[in-house]
């Protein structure tokens, strides 16, 4: 649709507009959804938190088990001891904090684990520096690197992965520094390079592959709500905006009638309602020309970056609830596609057939075409196909590397819907 102004923020709460513009005033849902994702029990990943903490645990065990039953090879056991107890003790207070504060890594918490991590790796080092090889040596500073598991769930993943490759650094300066790199010590050295870095890193994709799938899966779940809604309507999030208005006006309007708001109203409480009813107006009269498919499309964080949406007249709120669930499911499948890059796609509705004989007619044809350029015919998936029958008649044909598929639905003629409406009325 053209000449529509695009929502603020989408189902995510994510803003969206031109970089620099001012942001608007964001809504309680928004901010709720904000401060969810600041914290770490945010879209389950509380749970996924404590199953890193667990292997961070188990893998510290097995090490500390692994380092006493070697205690011969050590020449200098009091900074390896040390460094068990610095881990130990970090491990601890870190654990207890996270449940103290509500599971959640502040600033200077992790401030606290990078150095306890940076202390137990040097007095590991210092203990095992005469022995001429890292590698089958290490294992308190091994240890502290699992320790980088605890704040998989509650930090930023670019924070996480800078610490992880700095460790391994230091690994490798230390390696250079003192190991004869001989094919019987290689081995050894880099089983431990990859003990140091791989869990931590591994977390990290792990967790942010996570949050892109439940992030996919809300979004997908609050726009599948629009199929229900009415032929034309006001948008998801001006839900909250309508009651907040309405409960302004009740309130203005309640002041007015138990006498707290002297008539005539003063220039301020004049102002105020003036202001009210422009922006009831508003939401009215977008209600009136916007349709669900358009809601679900600006409003969705991956449609609205994928989805180019044209339907001058309107014509998505003619579809019924099983062809609307029909065309969402394909256009999701569609850009849920496996590629490197998200497809898109370009959704046309209309115009719709005319003529005498459609007109007397109780339904009525409207075409429906998906264009696209990312996707071939071969690379959609059977289920899409199915998807789009339930819309109509589909039939697709490629052309200079376009793809378009053509969908031919049938819907109430709204002249008859109405007639039929207003002789159930009388």
């Amino acid at each position: 649709m053209t000449g529509y102004q695009r929502p603020d923020e989408n189902t995510l709460g994510t803003p969206i507009g031109k970089r620099g513009r001012p942001r608007p005033p964001q809504s309680p849902a928004a901010r709720a959804l904000r401060r969810a994702g600041a914290s770490s029990s945010t879209l389950g990943t509380g749970y996924l938190g404590t199953g890193l903490g667990i292997i961070a645990g188990v893998g510290s065990a097995l090490l500390f088990a692994s380092f006493l039953a070697n205690l011969d090879n050590h020449n200098n056991l009091l900074p390896v001891f040390f460094a068990w107890l610095l881990h130990a003790v970090a491990f601890a207070v870190v654990l207890i904090t996270i449940f103290i504060v509500g599971e959640r890594m502040p600033h200077w918490l992790f401030a606290v684990l990078l150095a306890a991590i940076a202390g137990v790796i040097a007095l590991d080092f210092i203990a095992i520096w005469g022995l001429d090889d890292i590698g089958a040596n290490a294992s308190a500073s091994v240890a502290a690197a699992l320790a980088l598991l605890l704040a998989m769930t509650m930090r930023r993943a670019v924070e996480l992965v800078i610490a992880s490759l700095a460790i391994v650094a230091a690994f490798v300066v230390a390696i250079v520094a003192t190991t004869p790199l001989t094919t019987e010590a290689i081995p050894a050295q880099l089983a431990t390079l990859a003990a140091v870095g791989v869990p931590p890193l591994f977390g990290c994709w792990l967790v942010v592959r996570f949050r892109r799938m439940v992030q996919l899966e809300l979004d997908r779940v609050l726009v599948q709500s629009t199929v229900s809604a009415p032929r034309l309507a006001v948008g998801m999030l001006a839900s909250e905006e309508l009651a907040r208005l309405d409960l302004a006006a009740e309130d203005l309007l309640d002041s007015v009638a138990s006498g707290r708001v002297k008539l005539p109203l003063d220039a301020r409480t004049s102002s105020r309602a003036a202001s009210l009813a422009t922006e009831l107006r508003l939401h009215l009269i977008e209600g009136r020309r916007e349709t669900w498919l358009y809601h679900a499309v600006t409003e969705s964080e991956q449609l609205g970056r994928a989805v180019s949406l044209s339907d001058p007249g309107s014509l998505a709120g003619l579809l019924d609830a099983d062809q609307r669930d029909g065309l969402l499911s394909a256009v999701w499948l569609l850009i849920s596609d496996k590629g490197k890059t998200l497809p898109r796609l370009r959704l046309t509705l209309g115009p719709i057939e005319t003529g005498a004989a459609v007109a007397s007619s109780p339904r009525m044809g409207l075409p429906v075409v998906i264009s696209t350029n990312d996707l071939t015919r071969n690379r959609i998936d059977p289920g899409t196909w199915h998807q789009l029958e339930r819309v109509g008649e589909v039939t697709s044909t490629t052309s200079d590397s376009t793809l378009a598929i053509n969908i031919r639905c049938v819907v109430a003629n709204p002249a008859e819907q109405y007639h039929a409406e207003q002789t159930d009325h009388l």
